[in-house]
């Protein structure tokens, strides 16, 4: 029995009986006879579909967003932007999709050749419950349009999103098998990845996870894509703009309750505008309304699970310990975490050598650029960093020198549609949207004609 609670009351939302063995194998097998008919259709035939499927989004916004904000604590404005999110990659590849995965012609001493990109079967998406909708559809639309079918392994708290997922694409006219919302446990996903039938997996999550679902995948040589934690630095130099700067680290830290793989986790401030600019910071995170995720004015919610808000506890407990001051917050309440600003943090501390997951913002200060590309890469994790300077020419020279996989410059990093997203190092592999996204899960098959 898995139970579905909801982190602000305690409330139990819903109990769910996991799929036994044999639905189980039903379901995949399924994903794979639909997947026979799936790969024969058109692209303006999937393309209808898949704007069906924004339409429904955007005309079922507010009833989506509840449930994320039910399920997993998310501020329910902020669920609502979640869902809009997904509605325009729907449309994105819907557009786009078909010029993609074109044929691409190369010149050779044949008569004709090319390369061309055919679906590879049925794929396995592991999704995790910080950002329910997104995440999925950032896989679901491009994997669908490419002419797979998907299996999505959805985190257990939030099943009542993976729930609705599946309706949504049913009720956009997807036929039965194309996209599957399973009910069952991360044990349940190396033997899913052994079924023959399952080509290739996705999965967003922690570095745990991916280890795990790493191996499995190669074990059985099944492709996988990873996108793991990260730690990504926000870098201030001494001549970015002050305002919008503050006003962008504040939402790189905080937005979703902290919870996000590419939140600015460390903050990185030159000396020069160090006090100055945690001043103003301080009074704006004073500032950030909490309570009752349902209220339209609430900016921090609580945090998905009361015992993820202890590990977040522990961690700040851990660094203070070891000689960080607490400027601001600090206080837990069940799954409540107020939002904390953490000054003094060294590169040994657990809020800066580890993933803090919630509102916790460790600063660390630096004098030099070379101190301040020493820090920003002193993590197991490469997903992104954001630089804050006047100086283009600064910019442009220290880009090539950071070990990401996005840099952002006067910016936070974010995920859009139009441009690959993912990391290297510890953050994981292969890419998500964008092109190089829509190509992880199809066959780049050569074609070679020669006359005789």
């Amino acid at each position: 029995m898995v139970r579905s609670v909801n982190p602000f009351n305690g409330e139990v939302l819903h109990t769910y009986n996991p799929l036994d063995a044999k639905s189980l194998s039903d379901r995949i097998v399924q994903g794979d006879q639909a997947f026979e008919s799936w790969r024969e259709t058109s692209f303006d035939h999937r393309k209808a579909g898949m704007i069906r499927v924004a339409e429904l989004l955007e005309k079922n916004r507010d009833h989506y967003a509840r449930t994320i904000t039910l399920e997993m604590g998310k501020p329910i404005a902020q669920a609502r932007a979640e869902v809009e999110k997904c509605a325009w990659v729907c449309r994105y590849y819907a557009q786009e999709a078909e010029g993609q995965l074109a044929s691409r012609a190369i010149a050779t001493d044949a008569q004709e050749s090319y390369v061309r990109y055919d679906p590879l079967g049925v794929i396995l998406a592991v999704m995790p419950w910080n950002y329910p909708f997104w995440q999925v559809f950032r896989f679901a639309a491009p994997t669908l349009m490419a002419g797979n079918t998907a299996l999505l392994k959805h985190a257990s708290n939030v099943w009542g999103c993976g729930r609705l997922l599946e309706g949504i694409f049913r009720e956009a006219g997807f036929s039965q098998g194309v996209f599957q919302h399973l009910e069952v446990g991360s044990d349940k996903v190396a033997g899913i990845l052994e079924h023959p039938a399952v080509k290739a997996v996705s999965l967003t999550g922690s570095t745990r996870a991916g280890r795990a679902v790493a191996a499995a995948a190669g074990q059985h040589i099944k492709k996988a894509v990873l996108e793991l934690g990260g730690s990504n630095a926000l870098v201030v130099f001494e001549d970015a703009a002050l305002e919008p700067t503050v006003e962008t680290c504040l939402q790189a830290r905080f937005q979703n309750s902290g919870q996000s793989c590419i939140a600015g986790k460390r903050l990185l401030l030159q000396s020069g505008v160090a006090d100055r600019f945690l001043e103003q910071l301080e009074h704006q995170i004073r500032g950030l309304k909490s309570g009752d995720p349902m209220d339209p004015d609430t900016y921090i919610g609580v945090m998905a699970r009361e015992d993820l808000a202890a590990e977040l506890e522990d961690q700040l407990k851990a660094s203070l310990k070891m000689g960080a001051q607490l400027r601001f917050g600090g206080n837990r309440q069940g799954a409540y975490f107020e939002p904390t600003l953490l000054t003094g943090v060294t590169p040994d501390m657990p809020a800066f050598r580890q993933e803090t997951f919630g509102p916790l913002l460790a600063v660390t200060v630096f004098e030099s650029e070379e101190e301040a590309l020493r820090l920003s890469g002193q993590t197991p994790f490469g997903l992104g960093v954001s630089l804050f300077t006047e100086d283009a020419e600064r910019a442009r020279r220290l880009i090539p020198r950071l070990d990401e996989g996005a840099v952002f410059i006067n910016d936070l990093v974010k995920s859009d549609p139009r441009l690959p997203f993912g990391g290297v190092k510890g953050s994981g592999y292969g890419r998500e949207l964008s092109e190089a996204g829509i190509h992880e899960f199809v066959n780049a098959k050569t074609v070679y004609f020669k006359k005789q």
